[in-house]
């Protein structure tokens, strides 16, 4: 008989085939036979969302990592052999087994909410219906997540490249042939159809929380779906700009969701998901999903240690802190802060109060070829304030005055020993892990005061004003574009909104405002790459912090999971793996 599983365990992509006799099972943790479901839907489909929803949690992890890892708000203490180390450093592999773990996830939830569309008839009431909305919602955001992961930026020829394969349910005939991927412009065709069959099936419903899916939460992924494919500033895409506006603006027009005063945003990770008036979608974490020290294992673990948990290994890069900083200071010693973005910052001071000129300075090779970044912190001359003191590995002391650029907020400048001027500021001695000041990162950690805790962030609805304002770009509407620029920008920084829009200035400052808002969220190497534009990290940290990596290299996606390649092989199948070099 047809099974409905509530969670599937190695069951699609890789498919897992457990021959007994002349039996082939395909075998769930826990399940529910379909003339269950089909005799009582309603009382059901609670059972089985809870398992698509289930899904999400896992997968949510691994999405967080190579999304955030591979872009340039983040830097690492030192190289790791976690596979998630692949994703910062750019060193592609079919064979990491958390991005085997993210394709698995994906999958079990598309063939679970693929099953339930399958089997429940729409029509038999509203709540069945809008379930049925929800299934569609999960599916269509999973393949979304695929196709950016694994399939080429849109604007790339998308009707040639490959996305994902599309598995709309468990097969019947578990000796059958499988589909190879679909091509990019087919798997986004899928995500578009998903979503807008969620939204007629969803409806207009009061009460949802930002926990399960909504009309309005397919509104906004499609608003970013559709800024995926309205192609580059230099290229746009008009038609899907157009699309990409409609959607926001309707989201927004709802009325339903609120954006946080200054005040509130600053504690924006620190609400629970039911109390944040601004979330539209998150997946739903709670304490006692975890015990103990499995609290250093949610996402925020290795951007600090609070009380006592988490590894506090990867920090704020030095090029998002620059941009924190770039129309004033923050002072978090003083608790002043310029950004209220900066209130997710917790940079980790040495109890002892000591003054010091903080910056960073160039490396190079013995030939004198440059090879990255260092931070140095110099102590001052005693009795000094404008002299500070550097003492190199053989003795030597180097004595630096520092040059005024604004004395107010402590910024000064030196002429560095390599002859080159380097800007830095006046500041407390940080604590260091190997050589890198400790940044804390925050906003994936302390919901509800818990710790590591927290439901990560989908959609939000400052990011639709930031598609909005995109789109309304791209289609040169630079007035409306602005309107809706500043109202992000504005609230993080009151009375600073930009003067104007134009054709020269909307890229640059429309991607500054995503990449500060939008940190931390798993967006920004996405956001870099589908734009044309190359990922430079010229900061501090064991990266290849001189490569730069352009929208046109084949390690910008990933590598198809060779168990998934060796699952389609057993049954005779093909899945066709990615590039594996320019």
């Amino acid at each position: 008989m047809r099974t409905i599983i509530k969670s599937l365990v190695g069951i699609l992509l890789p498919i897992t085939l457990v021959a007994t006799s002349c039996d082939v099972t395909r075998k769930p943790y826990e399940s529910m036979e379909s003339g269950e479901v089909t005799k009582d839907p309603e009382s059901s489909m609670d059972y089985l969302l809870n398992g698509a929803y289930a899904q999400l949690k896992g997968w949510s992890d691994v999405m967080h990592r190579c999304g955030e890892y591979a872009g340039d708000n983040v830097m690492i203490r030192g190289t790791s052999t976690d596979a998630f180390y692949e994703f910062i450093s750019f060193s592609r592999t079919p064979n990491n087994y958390r991005l085997q773990s993210f394709w698995d996830s994906s999958y079990k939830a598309i063939a679970q909410t693929s099953n339930i569309i399958n089997m429940v008839k729409e029509g038999e009431s509203d709540e069945v219906d809008h379930k049925l909305g929800e299934c569609y919602f999960i599916r269509g955001l999973m393949y979304f997540y695929l196709v950016r992961a694994y399939g080429r930026p849109y604007f790339q020829d998308p009707s040639t490249n490959l996305g994902v394969p599309i598995v709309n349910g468990t097969q019947e005939d578990v000796f059958g042939k499988l589909p190879d991927r679909a091509t990019v412009e087919q798997t986004y065709s899928q995500v578009i159809s998903d979503l807008e069959k969620s939204i007629q099936l969803m409806g207009d419903q009061e009460g949802q929380t930002p926990a399960t899916a909504s009309g309005e939460a397919a509104m906004a992924i499609l608003s970013r779906v559709y800024l995926f494919m309205s192609g580059t500033y230099d290229s746009p895409n008009q038609e899907y700009a157009r699309k990409s506006v409609e959607y926001a603006e309707k989201v927004i027009a709802s009325g339903k969701y609120q954006l946080l005063d200054r005040e509130d945003f600053m504690r924006y990770n620190r609400l629970t998901p039911e109390n944040n008036k601004e979330s539209i979608f998150v997946v739903k974490r709670v304490a006692s999903e975890f015990s103990g020290y499995d609290h250093y294992y949610g996402v925020g673990g290795m951007y600090a240690n609070i009380g006592g948990m988490g590894w506090g290994e990867m920090y704020a890069s030095a090029k998002y802190l620059a941009l924190l900083d770039e129309t004033g200071r923050n002072d978090w010693v003083h608790n002043k802060l310029v950004d209220a973005r900066a209130a997710f910052i917790a940079p980790q001071y040495e109890k002892e109060k000591k003054r010091v000129f903080r910056f960073i300075a160039d490396l190079y090779d013995k030939t004198g070829k440059q090879t990255g970044y260092t931070y140095l912190q110099l102590p001052p001359v005693e009795g000094s304030d404008m002299q500070y003191l550097e003492t190199t590995t053989d003795g030597k002391k180097n004595i630096y005055t520092l040059k005024p650029v604004d004395s107010d907020q402590g910024i000064y400048e030196i002429t560095y020993k390599d002859g080159k001027t380097y800007r830095g500021v006046t500041d407390y001695l940080m604590k260091l892990n190997r050589s890198y000041p400790m940044f804390y990162i925050t906003k994936c950690s302390l919901e509800g005061e818990e710790s590591h805790l927290h439901s990560p962030v989908i959609i939000r609805l400052g990011e639709v004003y930031l598609n909005l304002a995109e789109a309304q770009a791209k289609l040169q509407n630079y007035s409306e574009a602005l309107k809706a620029l500043n109202t992000i920008r504005e609230r993080s920084l009151p009375g600073e909104g930009y003067d104007g829009l134009d054709a020269s200035n909307a890229e640059k400052r429309i991607e500054k405002e995503r990449q500060l808002e939008l940190a931390f969220q798993a967006e920004r190497s996405y956001d870099v790459f589908r734009n044309g534009r190359a990922l430079e990290r010229k900061y501090p940290g064991p990266h290849r912090a001189m490569d730069v990596i352009p929208a046109t290299d084949y390690r910008v996606i990933y590598f198809i999971p060779q168990d998934a390649i060796n699952a389609y092989n057993a049954s005779g199948s093909t899945l066709t793996q990615n590039p594996t070099s320019n």
